[in-house]
């Protein structure tokens, strides 16, 4: 099985002529991207070597001019998972280890199972494999128990949300 990957950043605009690019970090502490060793991209074939010149600003050790930077905007940055530390309480994990786990609702009834946490800037969600696939919100009170030893999270699912048709919406769809 290949090593798991963590995504810990992603290469945005550059930034001047010779070579500089934004950088966004989704570490604790921004700089703290270069702490785990070299990056790569997703397949681990392509490594970056960054310089940290401000918290959301890097030099790439090769990358010397405006296009070549350019070409890597985009590029997500990653660390194999077993370069980052140990979770420092049993009760910490990091939401990579969440994928894979057995979900069961509070009575012990399969869900199925974590096949990725996603998050696009409101907060996380855990995309269980279905039938049906279900999108549940990484809350305490939609996932009151975290069992990382055990790789079992228990779901408590959020009621239905049904958005009725707006006047006009259903004659524009049966046409």
């Amino acid at each position: 099985m290949a090593e798991a990957m963590i995504l810990l950043g992603e290469i945005g605009r550059p930034h001047g002529v010779r070579g500089l690019v934004r950088v966004r970090s989704f570490t604790a502490e921004p700089e703290d991207l270069t702490a785990y060793g070299p990056l790569s991209d997703a397949t681990g074939t392509q490594r970056f070597v960054l310089e940290m010149l401000a918290p959301d600003l890097a030099r790439i050790e090769g990358v010397s001019d405006r296009d070549q930077a350019a070409r890597l905007t985009g590029t997500k940055l990653y660390v194999p998972r077993a370069a980052l530390p140990p979770p420092e309480d049993e009760d910490e994990f990091y939401l990579s280890d969440l994928e894979g786990m057995a979900a069961v609702t509070e009575a012990g009834a399969s869900l199925g199972r974590v096949r990725s946490v996603e998050d696009h800037g409101a907060g996380a969600f855990l995309v269980l494999e279905g039938p049906p696939e279900r999108l549940v919100p990484f809350t305490r009170a939609a996932v009151p128990v975290v069992d990382v030893a055990a790789r079992r999270i228990t779901v408590v699912p959020p009621e239905e949300v049904l958005v009725e048709p707006q006047p006009g919406e259903q004659e524009a769809g049966a046409a």
